[in-house]
């Protein structure tokens, strides 16, 4: 039956809608049979009953649980007002146009609400389960942790897991927001949702259904919208203002002029409850364009305090920086080995420590193309470094305290400040000191301009780290605001007091060690939770990767969202209400022009919210 409309309608188009549907086209029909004199005045009576039943029950439920007087409650007086004033076909065609526009209005609603599905993507219900040699094609929910999928080129994966055999390039738009694919091999994790555009993959099921970082997005997207931004509050507030002024209002016009015709007319035009409308369908709008970048905004009063912040505090390891060391440099203390008979001791002896500067040695070595062997014999010093037997070589690697407590004679430092120094020490002597860092992430400088140039006054990097290193790290993204060598509870401290200022602020870090700050700040966003539950949590927006640029992404969707929402709330409201009431005053227009009129702002907010889900969003503003 529904196959001449397109899908996305049909699933919409629900039992309850075909209902209204047939009621507002009864009541027409039977208007229409009235008008021409067909049928008796109680023809007309039964009509308008059928016709209001509807908006009787909304508005009472409303204004019973919500103590909100919408639409539904201004339209039923200003029926019944026109029918016993003597204005009947008024009245009753008043009603449909208004059954027409709230029908249209709320179907439009639901449309944008399952865009943000559409938009983000879905997870097939089906999956190639595989078991040896053998194939079978199951519904999701049959699986297990544990099972393992075969996934094939063109097709979407169904859970969260990680590769066990395959290799292939994966599109992760659906959870990341980036549109170029990732490569995919042996080990790597997939997430459900994405889409594997070339190759093979067999996939062991880590995560199913509603434990998947998809399901978990789908979910906070959808439920975003309960959280009211401020000026979707302040609305509220205005029209409840406006209810008793309103009704003032058309009493005095009433008992200067006696014209029920223009009471039914001012009525449509001073009703408040379309400021319920112009905020809404902006939210959910711009919640589905921030999801499709890959950020998770967790309501709408987020998006409006991430537009009006103007302090953005940065913690530095792991956001700032990649929060992995690398070696820089090598000087060559020694004549008697070469460079990279140097590293390769180095790396050997590192080889077995899972310490972060242990793995930047082996990792500088290899990528040099250095072999890197066993060593015969191991131990760690904890604090100090490593000792090792390396092709019968004593290879000491560690800081200076390390070479001191073992008798081996150190340069003075000539390290440059932040850079961390790795001495090597091969049979008691000092042979080269490693230069290693932590690396500024990329992107870091242009982004952090990118936000000063879009009205952020100040940007300021905390962390716990020396001072001198953070002079580095900050003089290499463009901060000149540093607080060092703070603790977590400092960091708090930290915000606060730039709370206690007058600022709005925005605080971002790696939604775990940084949760404190984050939940203090006005605007706490997470880095790089693909995958991550507790970041998911931590923050009020999430940043499904570690990128920089996306933060100013966010803030252009948030200050894009708000600026629709006062274009509604003064353009889409205000000017057409402000009109329509002075063209009824003017008796230029009557109860069905108005009614017609009506329709005005409900498409002009329509409109207006869902281009946020197309038109290109300019993010220097």
């Amino acid at each position: 039956m529904l196959g001449f409309l397109p899908k996305s309608w049909a699933e919409l188009l629900t039992r309850e809608r075909w209902v209204e549907i047939a009621r507002i086209v009864l009541c027409g029909l039977l208007i229409f049979v009235y008008s021409r004199g067909l049928v008796p005045i109680y023809v007309l009576w039964v009509t308008i009953a059928i016709g209001l039943y509807p908006l009787v029950k909304t508005g009472t439920r409303d204004l019973l649980h919500e103590r909100k007087i919408g639409t539904e409650i201004f339209v039923t007086i200003a029926t019944l007002i026109a029918v016993f004033g003597g204005e009947a076909i008024a009245g009753a065609v008043l009603m449909v146009i208004i059954l027409i526009a709230e029908f249209i209005a709320d179907f439009n609603t639901d449309r944008a609400r399952a865009s943000i599905r559409g938009l983000i993507g879905t997870v097939p219900q089906t999956a190639t389960k595989r078991e040896g040699a053998k194939e079978q094609t199951v519904q999701i929910s049959s699986l297990e942790v544990g099972d393992v999928i075969l996934v094939r080129a063109g097709e979407r994966v169904p859970v969260d897991g990680s590769v066990i055999a395959g290799s292939g390039a994966v599109n992760e738009a659906p959870i990341t927001g980036e549109s170029t694919p990732s490569e995919k091999d042996v080990g790597t994790p997939v997430f459900a949702g994405t889409i594997l555009e070339s190759g093979a993959l067999d996939i062991r099921a880590d995560k199913i259904g509603a434990d998947t970082t998809f399901a978990r997005i789908i979910k906070l997207v959808e439920h975003a919208e309960e959280s009211q931004a401020p000026v979707q509050k302040l609305a509220d507030r205005v029209a409840t203002i406006l209810i008793p002024a309103v009704f003032i209002f058309l009493a005095l016009v009433f008992y200067f002029t006696r014209d029920i015709r223009l009471i039914v007319t001012l009525l449509i035009f001073t009703s408040p409850a379309e400021l319920g409308l112009a905020t809404p369908m902006v939210m959910i709008a711009a919640i589905a364009r921030a999801a499709r970048s890959g950020i998770l905004v967790k309501g709408g009063i987020f998006l409006e305090t991430l537009a009006k912040a103007d302090v953005i505090v940065f913690d530095k390891t792991g956001t700032l920086t990649v929060g992995k060391p690398a070696v820089e440099s090598i000087k060559l203390l020694s004549q008697a080995f070469s460079e990279t008979e140097i590293l390769g001791l180095a790396a050997a002896a590192d080889r077995r420590s899972g310490h972060p500067l242990a793995s930047a040695v082996v990792s500088y070595a290899q990528a040099k193309d250095i072999e890197v062997t066993e060593p015969t014999d191991f131990s760690i010093l904890q604090g100090r470094g490593v000792r090792a037997i390396v092709e019968g070589k004593v290879v000491l690697i560690g800081n200076r305290a390390h070479m001191f407590e073992q008798s081996v004679t150190t340069p003075p430092s000539e390290s440059d400040h932040g850079r961390t120094e790795l001495f090597v020490a091969i049979d008691g002597d000092i042979a080269a000191v490693l230069l290693v860092a932590d690396q500024v992430r990329p992107g870091a400088k242009d982004a952090i301009a990118r936000l000063k140039a879009a009205g952020i006054k100040r940007v300021i990097m905390l962390t716990g780290d020396n001072a001198a290193t953070a002079n580095v790290i900050a003089g290499e993204t463009g901060i000149t605001e540093i607080f060092a060598d703070l603790l977590p509870e400092a960091k708090l401290t930290a915000i606060r007091d730039l709370q206690s200022q007058g600022h709005k602020v925005v605080m971002v870090g790696d939604g775990v060690n940084d949760a404190p700050a984050l939940a203090q700040a006005d605007v706490g966003i997470a880095m790089g939770a693909e995958g991550t539950q507790a970041a998911m949590e931590a923050a009020d927006i999430a940043l499904m990767t570690s990128d920089l640029s996306k933060i100013v992404t966010a803030r252009a969707i948030a200050k894009t969202a708000y600026r629709t929402i006062q274009q509604n709330l003064f353009v889409g409201v205000g000017v057409v209400h402000v009109i329509g009431i002075a063209a009824g005053l003017m008796r230029l227009i009557g109860p069905i022009q108005a009614a017609i009129i009506h329709l005005g702002p409900d498409i002009l907010v329509f409109v207006n919210s869902v281009k946020l889900l197309k038109i290109r969003i300019s993010e220097g503003r």
